[in-house]
Order: C-alpha cells, then sequence, then structure tokens
C-alpha cells in the first residue's frame, strides 16, 4: 500500500511568499484569511488525507463498486469516511455562505483538491462533481431552484453529476438524441441515455442531482440547440424533502482499467422530471461553467496523483540497495538514490510537481479574481487567463502524471510491477485524467484554435510575463535564468506566428502541431512559475536556507534538464504533416 504525507509545508510556501495577484489581494472577503488560519486548514486536511481517505485507495481497488438488482454499493468503508467528510465540512470549503458553505478561496480549495487526488481518487470522485454541480447551479439557475438544491449539496447530504455523453456522441455533442418535453407546470420530462457518468449512482447520498443536456423538440440543429436541465434521482418537495424515485434509473456500471472504487455509469433517463438551468437553447454555455471548473482540476488530479507516485519513489530509493553507486567505497550494494540514473528520475519528478502546484496556485488566484473582484472589467480579464491556462493545466499535468507514475514504477524495478506496493494502481487511476472532460487531443486542438489563433488572450498573457520577466533581468540572481526562458520564450512566439501562417495554407499542418505547442506552453508556462520561485528564494534564503537553497537548486536542474524539451517539440512540429497523411494503414 502507498503512503502519503501531505506536502503542507510546500503548499504554505506558496500561500505567504507567492500571492502576488493584485487584484487578488483586492477581494474584500478573502481580506481576514490569515496564514493561520490556512495554515490550520492544510493541517486538518492533510490529517483526514492520511488517516481516513488514502487507506480507501487500495480498498476500492481490490473490492471495487458492485451492481446488483439496480443498486449500485460502493467499496467498503467509504460510508463511513464520506460520513465523517462531510460532518467535519469538507464538500462546502470554496462555498458561498448563503447556502452554507465556509467562504473559503480556490488558493486554499485547489490545495485540498490535490490532497484528496493524491490520498484516493476514486472517493473524491464523489463529491467533486457535487462542487461543479453547484458552481453552475450558483451561476446559471433561478433563485428558486438554488434555495431548494444548493444547500443539501453543499452539506453533502446530496451528490452531483454531469451527464453529456451518448453512445454516439462524446465530444460532438450536438448529436446527442436526449429530448426534453415541456410540460404544463413549466417542468420538462427528459428521455434519452447517457454514459460514462462519474458518480452516477450510489449509495453515500440520500439525492443524486444529474446537470443533464437533452433536446427541446424544434430546437436549432447541432449545437445551437442544447438545453440543460436538473434532474433529481429522487423528487424533491417544495419544503425541501426527497420525496418518490424519479424517471431515472442505472442500466450498468463499467469494468475499468482503474479508478475501480467510483462507479461510472450508464444511466437511462425515461420520462423524468427535470427543471431547466439558463436559457433555453444556451445549455452548452450553463454547462461550461462546470465543465472548465472541472478541466483544471482534472489536471490538479495528474499532479495529486503524481505527488504520491513522487513520495514512494523517493522512499523506496532510500531503502533499496543494488548495485555500486559511481566512486562508492561500499563494499556491499549501495542504496539506488545513490545512482545518477535514479536521481535523474526524481529530480524529473520533483521539478514538474513543484513547477505544477506553483502554477496551479497562480492560476487559482486568477480563478478567484474572475469570481470575486468588484471590477467587472478585471473580472473578464482574469477570466480570459483561465481560459487561456485551462488546456494547459488539464493536459499538461495529466500528460506529465503519466510520465510521472510510469518513472515511479522504473524506479521500483519488478516490485513496481506488482500490486503489493500500490505504484501500478497510481498509474491505472491516472490514464483516465488525460481522456476526462475532452481528450488532451481535443484540449490541444482548442487551445491553439480558439483561445491562440482567434483570439487575443495570448498576447495579454505574453505582455503580463515579459513585464514581470524585465523586473527579473534586472536580479544578478536570474539574469542567467531569464536569458534561458527569453530564449525559449521566443521560440514560444515564433510556433505561434507559424501556426497563424500554416492556419491560411494547411489545416492539417496546424492540427499535427496541436499537442506539440500545448506541451511548449506547458513548460514555458511551468518556467515563469520556476523564476517567480526563484526571485523569492534568493531572497528570503537567509530565513531557512535548507528549504530555499533546495528550490534554487530544483528550479536549476528544471531550467537544465526539462525545459530544453521545448526545442524538441517545435522542431518536430514545423516539419509539418505530410508524411503522416500519405502513411498508408491498409
Amino acid at each position: 500500500m502507498t503512503t502519503y504525507n501531505a506536502p503542507v509545508e510546500d503548499m504554505m510556501f506558496l500561500y505567504d511568499y507567492l500571492k502576488d495577484n493584485k487584484n487578488y489581494n483586492e477581494i474584500e472577503k478573502y481580506k481576514e484569511i490569515n496564514s493561520d488560519l490556512v495554515k490550520d486548514i492544510l493541517e486538518q486536511a492533510a490529517k483526514i488525507n492520511k488517516e481516513i481517505i488514502l487507506p480507501l485507495a487500495k480498498t476500492g481497488d481490490e473490492n471495487p463498486c458492485i451492481y446488483e438488482n439496480g443498486i449500485v454499493r460502493s467499496p467498503p468503508g467509504y460510508k463511513e469516511a464520506y460520513k465523517k467528510f462531510i460532518e467535519d465540512g469538507w464538500t462546502s470549503l470554496s462555498c458561498d455562505s448563503k447556502y452554507g458553505g465556509q467562504d473559503m478561496p480556490k488558493t486554499i480549495s485547489t490545495f485540498f483538491e490535490e490532497m484528496l487526488s493524491s490520498s484516493s481518487l476514486s472517493f473524491k470522485l464523489y463529491s467533486e462533481l457535487s462542487i461543479g454541480a453547484y458552481n453552475c447551479i450558483l451561476h446559471h439557475a433561478d433563485q428558486k431552484i438554488k434555495d431548494k438544491f444548493l444547500p443539501k449539496i453543499v452539506e453533502g447530504k446530496w451528490s452531483g453529476t454531469m451527464c453529456l455523453t451518448e453512445s454516439h456522441c462524446g465530444t460532438d455533442l450536438g448529436l446527442l438524441k436526449t429530448k426534453a418535453v415541456k410540460q404544463s407546470d413549466n417542468s420538462y420530462n427528459i428521455s434519452g441515455q447517457k454514459i460514462f457518468i462519474t458518480s452516477g449512482d450510489h449509495d453515500l447520498t440520500e439525492n443524486i442531482i444529474h446537470l443533464v443536456l437533452a433536446k427541446i423538440p424544434g430546437s436549432p440543429p447541432g449545437s445551437k440547440g442544447i438545453s440543460l436541465f436538473l434532474v433529481p434521482k429522487f423528487l424533491v418537495d417544495d419544503d425541501g424533502t426527497v420525496g418518490s424515485r424519479n424517471g431515472v434509473n442505472t442500466a450498468s456500471i463499467e469494468t475499468k482499467m482503474g479508478i475501480k472504487g467510483s462507479p461510472t455509469c450508464v444511466l437511462n433517463f425515461e420520462n423524468a422530471k427535470g427543471y431547466m438551468i439558463g436559457p433555453e437553447n444556451k445549455g452548452l454555455n450553463s454547462m461550461f461553467t462546470m465543465m472548465n471548473l472541472e478541466r483544471i482540476i482534472v489536471g490538479i488530479q495528474g499532479l495529486g496523483i503524481s505527488e504520491t507516485a513522487y513520495q514512494n519513489a523517493l522512499s523506496y530509493a532510500k531503502e533499496r540497495k543494488q548495485g555500486k553507486a559511481n566512486n562508492s567505497k561500499n563494499k556491499e550494494a549501495d542504496l539506488i538514490i545513490q545512482h545518477a540514473d535514479i536521481r535523474r528520475s526524481l529530480m524529473n519528478m520533483k521539478s514538474l510537481i513543484e513547477g505544477q502546484r506553483s502554477f496551479a496556485f497562480w492560476v487559482s488566484q486568477l480563478i478567484d479574481v474572475s469570481l470575486n473582484h468588484s471590477d467587472k472589467k478585471v473580472k473578464e480579464s482574469a477570466g480570459d487567463l483561465v481560459s487561456l491556462m485551462t488546456p494547459i493545466i488539464k493536459s499538461f499535468f495529466s500528460d506529465t502524471g503519466m510520465e510521472i507514475t510510469n518513472d515511479a514504477i522504473q524506479v521500483f524495478g519488478g516490485y513496481g510491477y506488482t500490486k503489493d506496493q500500490g505504484i501500478e494502481q497510481l498509474f491505472r487511476d491516472n490514464r483516465i485524467t488525460p481522456i476526462y472532460e475532452g481528450t488532451n487531443s481535443v484540449q490541444a486542438i482548442d487551445l491553439v484554435y480558439r483561445k491562440v489563433l482567434n483570439n487575443k488572450i495570448f498576447d495579454k498573457y505574453i505582455d503580463q510575463i515579459t513585464g514581470e520577466i524585465k523586473e527579473f533581468s534586472e536580479d544578478k540572481n536570474l539574469s542567467l535564468f531569464v536569458q534561458k526562458f527569453q530564449k525559449y520564450l521566443e521560440l514560444l512566439n515564433n510556433f505561434t506566428l507559424w501556426l497563424t501562417e500554416k492556419n491560411k495554407l494547411s489545416k492539417d499542418d496546424v492540427s499535427a502541431a496541436c499537442n506539440d505547442y500545448l506541451k511548449v506552453f506547458g513548460y514555458i508556462a511551468l518556467a515563469h512559475s520556476w523564476l517567480k520561485i526563484l526571485k523569492v528564494s534568493h531572497d528570503k534564503i537567509d530565513q531557512n536556507k535548507e528549504f530555499f537553497q533546495d528550490k534554487i537548486n530544483t528550479a536549476t536542474y528544471y531550467f537544465d534538464k526539462i525545459l530544453p524539451r521545448v526545442q524538441a517539440h517545435y522542431i518536430s512540429a514545423i516539419s509539418g504533416s505530410e508524411t503522416m497523411m500519405k502513411g498508408n494503414f491498409n
């Protein structure tokens, strides 16, 4: 079984020293949240994750969800853990106090999301979609719906789902067939089948609130005719009590490669009563409030699993003896952590994980600004940057999560391939993250076509980081790092210009380059985060020499060993698409 200790010290370092968004610091309701409070929350979160949630990872994998007689049963221990989880208020952490929430910012709840992902992704998924549903209802439902459904979702007594996919359409939602027929009381009868519904049915909560995409007869064709509906598993009376069963039934649950403690359901809707959320035929716009935040959380899943993989690989490397290290004078075998190649693997993991955590913290500040700042223009500007960074976090974090879990297995050698150590489960559990919420290739295409080529958000981002780098270049401790960063930033700009020109001449060249472009963007975004860490570390090194010197060394490793990957992705991408399009696949 894997072990895990939440990296509270590293999280507090970010909160104390890199909470540097001016607009974030202007948000009135967060001004009273201080470092002591945040540390207390993170330490309590670390405790419940280590003592209660972490053991569920192995339990859920060995005793998957069961579907029998139309009922889905969760793995042993899940009910008891979930009861404790909601009693302690963890589902309400970032929710509005008006509905029973604690009004904590995303800067804090994102750390908690990472911890949960590190401990047990399967358990996390029961509550994760509930927060997504909460956000969607909060921003798009009428007040009566909010008052009726949000308090119980915030409390954790009711959970939520996102019902998009159908057997004949995944990302191309314009093809969906689920229909919604309006009734005399302004409700709708929803009929159709949805597949791959995470936590679509289970026995942890007394009700499940499904957010369902469907088409009203006579609506415009394609995605322009999609509406969004709230469909509860059990009908809810006017006084908020749970009533009779609605027309929602589970047809089956999937047998999966990983996350076996989380049920992935096929749901049948048979004249199920639903309520429209947001305007008619604007369902995708409403659902994207949930989907975009969910995509960021999927990236955090990859980061969380990577942290657990790294911690366990490091621990194993410190106790496993094999072979003689260079210049070793020991008569017996040395610990494998003394071997340069093992240290390379561990430093790869460490530099990517810490860079990603810092980058995610930067984006979480932007999310808070986009949701809570008093100035509408400031909110919109922050929202634009969040939109740009969403496919980066989702894809880059989940792809590197596969790299890191794979390397962790390699550090363990043969033991990594067996079930006893739990490392192979991390690889299997993480494998869904590059697929969730639109595959990573779809995310890369979204980044290039919608966020870069047809938008000015990219220019805003470049202007912002260029301004910061000018200040850093005047610091003698950072000058060499800034030079390297500027070299690769110029390459990103050249790559963007290449895509712009190719988009006029060869769409295939652009499409074939999207994945490489996303990775180039991701590595440079992490380098920007590392520059900010370097600045703080040099300024504060006298306060904690060991901690800050380690940050400086890890940043140096990233710039020397990881950032040069950008060059390879760029060279590969600009070679074009001719050979792949001419490929013979008969």
